[in-house]
């Protein structure tokens, strides 16, 4: 899954298809046709920055950055187009454009986010975070964070199946640097297989985070190799979709690991 963010302000390339204070969308289609040839067969679309620390958008903003980009690709690229907002309005408006995925990082909790995602009959991915962006990160505090995340993702996939949305249409996400401390997504990549066990898709996002910089002190535009192992050890833990924004790096980590596993004497 490619990252393609329409925001000017997100953590890793905020305002990078942006020209003259709006978002150019020549540019962003260039971008996004470049991942799919690099080897994206998801790319993922976010309106709404969720750094820590960042601010909400409004929803006629976040429509404004997020449809027409959903229309043009839709129309032009053999890609699944992911739609990473909570926002009801642009989950409808992107269905009704294309869109092939709800990719909320508040798991449907926003009013009308769960009857607008169900009526639109996309499949849903359902992520952890603890709080809000703007204040997720101010001393998360798990008494064992990894049962508290696969406990609250069993629930909202429960309430999806509920509201209509079959469990073959659910993904989860853990959510790492969502309300986590560095020892918490540790823990979290450490006992990934325990997330699996849930018996619905892994998506997984450690792309250029913080935690490599707290591990290991590189700058944003100095994480690619510890993404790539990263990328890596999550899908050998059992994650099914990896959510990038080095696509064909991370294609070709990913090929040599399952490479692999194709070479695995059969039991």
């Amino acid at each position: 899954m490619g990252i393609l963010n329409t925001t000017p302000d997100s953590f890793s390339d905020g305002g990078s298809l942006y020209r003259a204070g709006r978002l150019d969308l020549d540019n962003a289609l260039r971008r996004a046709a470049a991942m799919v040839a690099a080897g994206a067969a998801l790319l993922d679309i976010g309106g709404e920055s969720t750094r820590p620390g960042a601010a909400p958008v409004g929803e006629a903003e976040e429509l404004d950055r997020v449809v027409p980009l959903v229309e043009r690709i839709a129309a032009e690229l053999d890609v699944i187009i992911s739609v990473d907002t909570s926002t009801p309005a642009v989950i409808r408006e992107s269905a009704a454009c294309g869109a092939g995925l709800v990719n909320d990082v508040r798991a449907l909790q926003r009013p009308g986010a769960l009857e607008a995602a169900a009526a639109s009959g996309l499949p849903v991915c359902l992520m952890h975070m603890r709080g809000e962006p703007g204040n997720m990160q101010l001393d998360p505090q798990y008494a064992d964070v990894v049962a508290d995340v696969a406990d609250f993702l069993e629930s909202r996939a429960a309430l999806c199946a509920a509201a209509g949305i079959p469990r073959e249409k659910i993904v989860l996400d853990p959510g790492f640097g969502f309300g986590k401390s560095l020892q918490h997504n540790l823990e979290l990549l450490r006992e990934l297989p325990r997330l699996a066990a849930l018996g619905l898709p892994l998506l997984v996002g450690l792309s250029r985070k913080s935690v490599i910089g707290k591990l290991i002190g590189r700058e944003v535009h100095e994480r690619l190799p510890a993404s790539l192992s990263l990328a890596v050890l999550a899908a050998e833990r059992g994650a099914s979709i990896i959510r990038c924004h080095d696509v064909a790096e991370t294609c070709d980590a990913l090929a040599m690991y399952t490479a692999l596993l194709e070479q695995e004497p059969r039991r």
